[in-house]
């Protein structure tokens, strides 16, 4: 049993990184696809003031990507210029295991080319997925009490790489570059301060057939630069503002409008809304704002921000401004990241989006809240 479902991870990983199912005869099987290996040295930073664990001298790891060179199999491939998508698998041994520990991430990601030339090119990798951290905050044994920057052991791995590559041939390729990582739990368990690592790194990618398979070109049409309005509900589990306390729902509606841009983006903008079923049970067990503890437990903001389209899936990054705060303050700015899965998209039609929207609220490079929801357009 065990051996089947192993096989069938390895299928589902090997098809999602090869673009050669249902390619024309002029690209041959498994053209594309890679397997890059990068080790890591960096330095975990202290981001805000409440991290008060120590910093390692030294943070090392290694990443392994299973990637595939898009040759434009779809029409989003070349209106992006033909990136790379992969699954990225990493390793980061934080340097002090008593307090750290150290983490296994997986995510998918895409790679971007910044500036291409014959044989050098400069790139920009983007990555989120799950990390599992082996040291948590514990008050019971294994007691680790210092470790107030992570709560619980499965997180949100976020990857960032960028590289100034060289094309040695159709088989091998060197790079050099820079990376951040970091890991939080969205304020599903308390502490949650998070982890950030920059580091630098050095690499080595294979391909066995060929990394530059022929491209597709065909005469794409513009799209229609589109006003769409747009609304999207979606919620979130957050510890209370204990160590180890219950979870608490946190309700989340956004209305805005949007307008496509270069076949390939969205721009939008609107207003958001939360209440925080944590902040009014704070309230009620405190003794605070005796009957207003709900009018105190919801925060309002208008928010601008701007999706990447790739196809069904869109990367959206989202800032916002508060126009009111609940009772316990945070900063003025807050910024969202993550990704809409879109199972209608149509031109025309009363309803011409729905989708699936996954994301992560942070306030500067603290992670508030990670929230799973629906979103319709029209």
């Amino acid at each position: 049993m065990s051996r089947n479902l192993l096989k069938y991870f390895l299928f589902t990983i090997i098809t999602w990184v090869s673009p050669f199912r249902g390619a024309g005869q002029d690209i041959l099987p498994w053209s594309g696809f890679g397997i890059e290996a990068s080790p890591i040295a960096g330095k975990v930073i202290k981001h805000e003031e409440k991290f008060t664990l120590p910093i390692p001298a030294l943070t090392t790891g290694l990443d392994i990507n299973l990637l595939s060179q898009t040759y434009g199999k779809n029409e989003w491939q070349q209106r992006r210029r033909y990136p790379v998508i992969g699954i990225g698998f990493s390793y980061i041994h934080y340097g002090i295991d008593s307090i750290y520990g150290s983490c296994f991430g997986m995510y998918p990601n895409i790679t971007l080319p910044l500036l291409s030339g014959k044989n050098l090119e400069w790139t920009l990798r983007l990555g989120d997925g799950i990390g599992y951290v082996t040291k948590t905050y514990h008050r019971t044994a294994p007691v680790d009490t210092i470790n107030v920057a992570i709560g619980s052991h499965i997180n949100d791995f976020a990857m960032i790489m960028t590289d100034l590559r060289y094309h040695i041939n159709h088989h091998w390729d060197v790079q050099i570059g820079a990376d951040i990582t970091h890991i939080s739990d969205g304020s599903y368990r308390k502490p949650n301060l998070g982890i950030n690592m920059i580091g630098a790194h050095i690499g080595v990618r294979y391909s066995p057939v060929t990394s530059r398979p022929p491209h597709i070109v065909r005469q794409l049409q513009p799209l229609k630069n589109r006003w769409l309005l747009e609304a999207r509900g979606t919620m979130a589990l957050v510890s209370s503002y204990t160590p180890g306390g219950p979870r608490y729902p946190v309700y989340l509606a956004t209305v805005y409008a949007s307008r496509r841009w270069l076949s390939k983006n969205k721009f939008f903008g609107g207003i958001d809304y939360s209440y925080h079923e944590n902040i009014y049970a704070y309230l009620r067990n405190n003794g605070l704002q005796l009957g207003h503890e709900a009018g105190n437990s919801y925060k309002s903001a208008i928010i601008a921000g701007n999706e990447f389209l790739l196809g069904r899936l869109g990367i959206v990054l989202q800032a916002g401004i508060y126009l009111k705060q609940a009772y316990l303050k945070q900063d003025p700015i807050y910024e969202k990241i993550g990704g809409n899965y879109y199972f209608v998209q149509k031109e025309h039609g009363p309803i011409k989006e729905f989708f699936l929207c996954v994301y992560v609220k942070t306030d500067l490079s603290v992670a508030e809240l990670g929230e799973v929801g629906f979103g319709i357009g029209f």
